[in-house]
């Protein structure tokens, strides 16, 4: 630091805050400020450093990198003429970026211990002050809740990727065992029918390629001694590929005595044939019924999708069921309950009112208490409770998870802005401080309770039609 001597009445009036002020008080900044040069890319301040100066560029620029381990990422840039650092009533104590001078910089800094004689000098420049304080806070946090937004979309997308993925690949297979399949049947036919079988033969054959009920599963056991069975008869009748037939056999619910009374009605030389192309046929209807349940899986999850994004609605207020904006945010989790092996218990109220509220906002309320409660349960096997019921003029919705609970030094502070107790980088500290502004714009409530081992978070949502 050096005295101000570098810098003028004249040079403090181009900073904006300063702008217009009276003479007396730009001579008070002076008599109590200093300033201080840099030079490109030097640098002014470290994470963890001090909070204690409210910093004014007179000419040159800050640019505000935050660091992740070796790694910095550019956050904003202060430029001539803004004021930066600690302002008047600012709880600010802790640098948490590194800033850097952008070109030849000139700065005027005030330490907070002066801030009070400030007031009194010019509460004019203390109102001036507090308002930047207040537009900075509110840029930052929307800055913090697109982030979060983002963070939550990255990992919804990396869930529902690996969710798309599964049937999309055994449609894949499918497509790729129908092809082999129908390659296959035109010289399987022309085989069968140059036996000449009979229309009495072909018709019992044919009809066999449609069983009329599914087959009762078996057990592993059963199913093996039941194929190795159905091999050695399929052998006897001249098939090469006996037991490689009948796995698919078995599957469909055909055993001997069924394949017997076809077999009697074709030529003998016929029968190879005959069941194989059977065997092609049903491995056929079954591929079919494979693609048509992935296919199935596919809409389900672009529904929700639309349902979870609201992609049909205008985003205004309308009356909504509680229940199906629930389970359309665990479909969207789905991915990640499963890589913890959670299990989800629901305990829905029958017969539930709805309630008037914006689907989207209230999605974003349950993704950010289902994703901590994920977090919070342990790597195998935790469970998750969901319960709602209507108590008056309101409907309540629980969400309670079986982890580690919240230690009672840290849930005071949960619905606090920017209070995080995960480690830096994985979470913002405004889930929750979101979570319950939404519930208020609707007239709820947002409340927790917490026990080694039992978190709850209750919401408290009018009834359509009950709003004040």
């Amino acid at each position: 630091m050096v005295e101000t001597s570098l810098i003028t009445a004249a040079d403090l009036a181009t900073v904006t805050a300063f702008a217009g002020l009276p003479d007396a008080t730009l001579e008070w900044l002076l008599a109590h400020g200093a300033s201080r040069t840099a030079a490109h890319n030097e640098v002014l301040f470290e994470p963890g450093s001090p909070a204690e100066l409210m910093t004014a560029i007179i000419r040159g620029g800050i640019q505000f990198y935050a660091v992740k381990g070796a790694q910095r990422e550019p956050i904003f840039r202060i430029e001539a003429g803004q004021v930066t650092g600690v302002l008047p009533y600012s709880r600010l104590r802790v640098i948490n970026g590194q800033g850097t001078a952008v070109g030849d910089t000139l700065l005027y800094t005030l330490h907070r211990d002066h801030f009070p004689a400030l007031e009194q000098v010019s509460p004019e420049l203390t109102q001036r002050l507090v308002a930047v304080m207040n537009d900075r806070s509110r840029d930052q946090v929307r800055n913090q809740e697109r982030d979060d937004k983002l963070r939550a979309l990255g990992k919804l997308s990396a869930g529902l990727a690996h969710e798309l993925n599964n049937p999309a690949a055994a449609i894949a297979r499918a497509a790729q065992a129908l092809a082999q399949r129908a390659a296959a049947k035109p010289a399987l036919f022309v085989e069968l029918v140059g036996h000449c079988p009979s229309p009495e033969a072909m018709r019992a054959l044919t009809g066999l390629a449609v069983p009329a009920a599914s087959a009762a599963p078996l057990s592993a056991l059963a199913r093996a001694n039941a194929e190795d069975e159905l091999a050695d008869w399929l052998d006897s009748q001249g098939v090469a590929d006996g037991y490689g037939l009948a796995s698919t056999f078995i599957e469909a619910g055909l055993a001997p005595e069924a394949l017997a009374t076809t077999a009697a009605l074709l030529p003998p030389a016929a029968r190879p044939a005959a069941f194989a192309w059977l065997e092609g046929q049903l491995t056929t209807m079954q591929l079919v019924r494979d693609v048509q349940e992935a296919g199935g899986r596919i809409s389900k999850l672009v529904a929700d999708v639309k349902t979870y994004s609201h992609m049909d609605r205008d985003g205004g207020f309308e009356s909504l069921d509680v229940t199906a904006g629930l389970e359309s945010t665990l479909n969207m989790l789905g991915f990640q309950l499963r890589q913890k092996n959670v299990s989800v218990v629901r305990e829905y109220a029958p017969g539930l009112p709805p309630i008037r509220g914006r689907v989207s906002s209230l999605n974003q309320v349950w993704t950010n208490l289902l994703d901590n409660a994920i977090d919070a349960l342990p790597a195998q096997g935790g469970e998750l409770t969901l319960r709602t019921m209507r108590e008056g003029d309101f409907v309540r919705v629980f969400l309670r998870d079986n982890g580690s609970g919240i230690s009672a030094d840290v849930l005071p502070h949960i619905f606090e802005p920017f209070f995080t107790t995960k480690q830096a980088g994985d979470g913002s500290g405004l889930g929750l401080d979101i979570a319950q502004q939404i519930i208020r714009q609707h007239d709820g409530r947002l409340e927790v309770n917490s026990e080694p081992g039992r978190t709850e978070f209750c919401v408290w949502l009018p009834v359509a039609g009950a709003q004040a």
